[in-house]
């Protein structure tokens, strides 16, 4: 399993770092291109693969692959 986040198409909103019942994800220093702060999956082990994230981020920057 793998969790992919275009850091292009984030916007840092934070949507799935709230919706994420296990925490998998966090805003971190890092930005993209666009000046946004990026999310990433700090405990990508954690991951229970329920998609949550996916069906909350506004703008599809994030899915999991099995």
């Amino acid at each position: 399993m793998t969790i992919h986040i275009d850091k292009d198409l984030c916007k840092g909103c934070g949507l799935c770092v709230e919706a994420c019942p296990t925490n998998v994800y966090a805003i971190t220093g890092e930005t993209n291109r666009k000046g946004f702060a990026v999310v990433t999956a700090v405990n990508a082990e954690k991951c229970v693969k329920c998609r949550i994230c996916e069906k909350t981020c506004p703008d599809l920057a994030l899915y999991i692959e099995e």
